[in-house]
Formats: C-alpha cells, sequence, structure tokens
C-alpha cells in the first residue's frame, strides 16, 4: 500500500499481477474520489442558497457532460496509447503521444469558451431554466464553460500519467484540486472575510481556481518526469502521425461518452419541465452516485492501463486476467453500497437540501439506481478493458443499449 502511495517504477507487465493491480488501482481510486468530492462540495454549499442554485446547477451540467464526454473520451485514448507504447519500451514515443493529446484538448475547448462566455444564458434557457436562472445562474455557467480548459487538460494529463503507470502524479494534482476547491466554496460563495459575496458565482470561480492550480502542478510534474515517463523541450512539437492516431482512436470514446451525456441531456430537458424539485434531486442524487462510483472507476481505470501494457508486451493472457480478478472487486464493493443507498436513502439526501420536495425525489431515484449498481461494475470494467487494448468502437455500441434501451 505504501508502495502505491509513493508511486512504484515496478514493470506491470512483469510483477505478480495482484501487485501491480493493488500498485495501480490505489492511487487511482483515491484520485478519483478526489474528483468526486469537487461535484459534492460544490453541491453542499450550493444547496445552502436553495433549490433554485442546485437546479441552475444540473442544467448548467448537461453542457458540462458533453465537456466531459469529449474530455473522457480523449483521455481514454491517451491512457491507451500511451500505455501501449511504455508496453512496447518505446517511452520517446509515449511522450510525443502525450503531448499531442495536451494540444488536442487546447483545440477542443476553444468553442465551449466561446459559448459559455456569450450565451450562458441562451443554454440555460433552451434547458428550461426558470427566471432566477436566467438572471443569477448564468453566471455558473458563463464561469464553468468559459474555464473549460482547465478541465479538459485536468482529464487528459491525468490519463498520460496514468497510462504510463504513473497513478500518483493524477492524484497529488486531484488533491490540490479538491483542496483549493474545498477551502474557496464557503469562503466565495458567503463572502466570508476579505472574500467577495459572489453566490453561485463563487462556486464556479473556486472550481475553476482548484482545477487551474492542479493543472499547472501537473504540467510540472510532466516536465519533473515520473517513474515511467517524462517529458523534454524536443517533445513540445505537432507530430502528425501521433496527432492523427491519437484523434482516431478518440473519436470511438468520445462518441461512447457522447451516447451516454446526451441521454442524460434528454432527462434533464423532461425534469426542467417537472420543475425545481425534479431537477435539484435528480442532480443531488447523480453526484452522490458518481461519489460512490468513483472506487470503481479507478478500479476499472486500472484495467485499462494493465489491459493496454501487457497488450503492448505480448501478455495478452495476463490482461485477460487482470479484467476477470478487478471486475470481480468491482462486483462485491457495489454490492455494498447498494443496500447503503436503498437503506439511508432519505438520510444521504438530506445532507444536501432541507426541501421535502427534494429530498423525496432524491430518495426515490436513489432507491431505483442502488438496484442497478451490480450491473454498473461489470459495465465499468469492460469498457475501460476494450478502450485499454484500444478497441473504442465495442463500448459504444454497449452503450448505446445501456443508456438509451
Amino acid at each position: 500500500m505504501l508502495d502505491a502511495l509513493r508511486g512504484s517504477d515496478a514493470d506491470y507487465t512483469s510483477i505478480p499481477l495482484g501487485r501491480a493491480i493493488l500498485l495501480l488501482a490505489t492511487p487511482m481510486v483515491l484520485e478519483l474520489m478526489m474528483e468526486a468530492t469537487f461535484a459534492l462540495v460544490d453541491i453542499y454549499f450550493v444547496g445552502r442558497i436553495g433549490p433554485d442554485a442546485q437546479a441552475a446547477v444540473g442544467l448548467t451540467e448537461t453542457f458540462l457532460f458533453v465537456l466531459y464526454a469529449i474530455s473522457i473520451g480523449l483521455a481514454m485514448s491517451a491512457t491507451a496509447i500511451v500505455a501501449r507504447r511504455i508496453g512496447e519500451k518505446r517511452p520517446e514515443d509515449a511522450a510525443i503521444a502525450g503531448v499531442q493529446s495536451i494540444l488536442l484538448a487546447l483545440l477542443i475547448s476553444i468553442p465551449f469558451c466561446f459559448l459559455g462566455v456569450f450565451f450562458a444564458r441562451d443554454l440555460l434557457a433552451l434547458m428550461g431554466g426558470n427566471d432566477w436562472a436566467l438572471s443569477e445562474g448564468y453566471r455558473y455557467t458563463r464561469w464553468m464553460l468559459g474555464g473549460n480548459a482547465v478541465i479538459l487538460l485536468l482529464f487528459v494529463i491525468n490519463a498520460v500519467f496514468r497510462g504510463a503507470g504513473d497513478p500518483m502524479m493524477a492524484l497529488w494534482s486531484l488533491a490540490i484540486a479538491s483542496a483549493l476547491n474545498i477551502l474557496f466554496d464557503p469562503l466565495l460563495i458567503f463572502g466570508i472575510g476579505p472574500f467577495p459575496r459572489l453566490g453561485i458565482e463563487g462556486a464556479a470561480v473556486a472550481t475553476n481556481i482548484g482545477r487551474g492550480s492542479a493543472v499547472l502542478l501537473q504540467l510540472l510534474l510532466l516536465f519533473r518526469g515520473g517513474k515511467h515517463l517524462r517529458l523534454a523541450a524536443r517533445h513540445l512539437r505537432f507530430d502528425a502521425a501521433a496527432f492523427w492516431n491519437l484523434l482516431r482512436t478518440s473519436l470511438g470514446g468520445i462518441a461512447q461518452m457522447i451516447i451516454a451525456t446526451t441521454a442524460w441531456i434528454f432527462l434533464m430537458r423532461i425534469l426542467s419541465s417537472v420543475g425545481v424539485a425534479a431537477v435539484a434531486g435528480a442532480t443531488i442524487t447523480l453526484r452522490v452516485m458518481m461519489f460512490s462510483l468513483m472506487p470503481a472507476w479507478g478500479m476499472s481505470n486500472a484495467a485499462a492501463t494493465l489491459v493496454g501494457q501487457n497488450l503492448g508486451a505480448g501478455r495478452a493472457d495476463r490482461a485477460e486476467s487482470a479484467v476477470w480478478r478487478i471486475g470481480l472487486c468491482n462486483t462485491v464493493f457495489l454490492l455494498v453500497i447498494s443496500i447503503l443507498f436503498y437503506s439511508l436513502d432519505r438520510s444521504i439526501i438530506a445532507l444536501f437540501s432541507e426541501d421535502p420536495a427534494v429530498i423525496a425525489v432524491g430518495a426515490e431515484w436513489l432507491r431505483i439506481l442502488a438496484i442497478s449498481f451490480i450491473v454498473y461494475g461489470w459495465w465499468m470494467v469492460s469498457v475501460q478493458a476494450f478502450n485499454g487494448a484500444g478497441d473504442t468502437m465495442t463500448p459504444t455500441y454497449i452503450n448505446l443499449v445501456f443508456f438509451w434501451l
């Protein structure tokens, strides 16, 4: 465990498989728990403003989910390619692939920034936002979409670290981001001490401060070097072959995540016509669900790295064994979470809202979702295993059924 937290220079294609899973999964689980903490902290403090603010956050997230879809799709590709190059003992090519992923992330961020800065109100109106959302909540939307580059870079650079087998680097950057977000959220939302009272806008500013600081740390770590990957000045160039390979591989990953996020957008548009309580309750439940799923996602990300590196080393049997072991661990973990959610549904939602209508909606959602968690465990591992192998189209078909049926 201590080796996992310190970072290891072990060869994940040759050490005992159980040890390889532990070394990779421990920091990956903690990393994603940090990411989920972002979401829970925001919705907790925003909940002190009221259901209107929570609903505005939920509507904004319908657009952020599209961004997350692209981020995760690109990250899947970056992890797969970097892992394969590391497994093939080609660290120079892994570094070049990492640089191309950063360039692609910056290019993708430009249109989202433009939409957020100039059309925040229009986007909320499109999703059925109420008067409060259009008069106050749009400020949150403008900051979150306007500063989207830090979201993309955070996802993609951490994917490079994971693919290289340096998950501790990703963990440290998320730890910094979460700590700063937790610190600045109440200070900027409520105007504590010398800080201005920004309301819901303060939650977005705090998130951008946290994520922006984490990206600066990531770039520093990339050049100082981890145990398996180090960038140098010679890598900072556009490489057409590597760039187009990354883009081509990313399309399947982006497609599979777009399928998931558009399903959520469709659902949120329906909920916005039902009322504020429905949107707020669903938003809280989604964040609680994502927080609880993060350890399982961390294990699944470890599967992607192990599959990619072991296939690169010609160890297909070892890659397959890693998938089955991690799938079993995920199933047991999510069975426990299902029981807790089903038993404590109202108590969990009540932590984030005092509104009885919001609690009722959120609790019902939580009970229904709890029934499906075991299926989620196997879905995560299988999807990440295919992605780690560089096959991003098979998970696309899986997600089409999984999210839209």
